[in-house]
């Protein structure tokens, strides 16, 4: 099967040996997505909300670019340096998806990228 890179400028570039999504067939896995701001290397500076916010607009950039949007996310896995944060990821969440929401795991990890306290990462299956 064909794979297709997806890049976009509208979301924070890679910041290692990875791409932003890879396409696969009808199914594109979107890698984990941080608060970093699009065209830069900074972290939102925000609270928490709008770090979770800046992160669920990266992951729309990418799918956007890949031909569909976060309708088509079929799995979302959240990861938290402070699992205290699940609440308002829930609340930020209604914002960008609707019934039926995807499947969904939330970790607890000790640390991510740059500091981050928030990171993302969902496969979604376009037409």
């Amino acid at each position: 099967m064909p794979k297709t890179v997806i890049s976009t400028d509208q979301a924070p570039q890679a910041i290692g040996t990875y791409s932003q999504a890879v396409k696969a067939g009808r199914t594109v896995y979107l890698s984990g997505q941080i608060p970093l701001l699009p065209g830069g290397a900074e972290l939102h500076a925000g609270d928490m909300r709008a770090q979770i916010t800046q992160v669920f607009e990266n992951l729309s950039a990418v799918a956007k670019a890949a031909g569909g949007g976060l309708r088509d996310v079929v799995k979302l896995n959240v990861y938290l340096t402070d699992l205290s944060h699940f609440p308002l990821v829930n609340e930020v969440m209604v914002a960008y998806f609707k019934p039926p929401y995807p499947a969904r795991a939330a970790v607890g990890v000790a640390q991510l990228p740059r500091g981050a306290a928030v990171e993302m990462d969902a496969v979604m299956v376009i037409d």
